[in-house]
């Protein structure tokens, strides 16, 4: 029997947290999205009014954002609140309605969830900004 004040190691950690893996995925995505704007951590705490070490610890997966955080992050990222949302596991996304033809993003996701090359964090974070460059609705 493990002592309970030793710092777990990161399997042990990892399975009693189910979260884990999602925040992960969220600072994976918003790591991602931040580079793909040409930010620094710096730029992106002064347009947010976040700290810096409280958003490299949201891109390491320390942190579960508020919705306040994530809303912040979306305007000054310029991705949809409801893409960062669902990247938190807060939401899921929207399906189409009954007769609406389905988007093309299924086969697309598809091979990126098969691809056996990527981890889970990774699959989750290519998902995710393949959604957030799809035109809404």
């Amino acid at each position: 029997m493990s002592d309970p004040w030793e710092p777990q190691t990161g399997e042990e950690s990892t399975a009693g947290d189910p979260w884990e893996a999602q925040r992960e995925a969220l600072g994976s995505f918003i790591r991602a999205q931040r580079k793909m704007a040409n930010l620094s951590l710096r730029q992106l705490a002064e347009l947010t009014t976040l700290s810096n070490p409280y958003l490299s610890q949201l891109e390491r997966g320390l942190h579960q954002p508020s919705v306040r955080v994530l809303k912040l992050i979306s305007d000054a990222l310029n991705v949809s609140a409801e893409t960062l949302l669902t990247q938190a596991g807060l939401i899921t996304p929207a399906s189409p309605e009954p007769g609406e033809p389905a988007s093309a993003g299924p086969p697309t996701e598809d091979a990126i969830r098969i691809d056996e090359r990527l981890s889970e964090d990774q699959k989750a974070a290519l998902i995710a900004v393949y959604r957030s460059m799809l035109p809404p609705g």
